[in-house]
């Protein structure tokens, strides 16, 4: 999770798109330049450990946009496959 912020602040949608599940993957992304992510608060995360293949993130993001400012709120989805962590969705 705190990886994938990290590829939106830096705006690395190659990032981004490469950590996404095959199945849910949009084809591109088309990241604002202007928006600027500035802090990340992890609230809750279930599941996702060593031996587990599946967990869930609970954050929120907080961002600034022109001269307004925003938040995103959501709970994340992973799976691993192949040792590898991949965002599913959000429900």
């Amino acid at each position: 999770m705190r990886s994938r912020y990290s590829a939106y602040v830096t705006g690395n949608a190659r990032y981004l798109l490469a950590t996404w599940h095959p199945t849910t993957r949009p084809a591109a992304l088309d990241l604002d330049p202007a928006q600027r992510w500035y802090l990340l608060d992890i609230l809750r995360t279930s599941r996702g450990g060593m031996l587990e293949d599946s967990g869930t993130v609970e954050f929120r993001a907080k961002y600034r946009l022109g001269s307004g400012a925003g938040e995103q709120h959501e709970v994340s989805r992973f799976v691993r496959e192949r040792r590898r962590w991949y965002y599913v969705d959000a429900v």
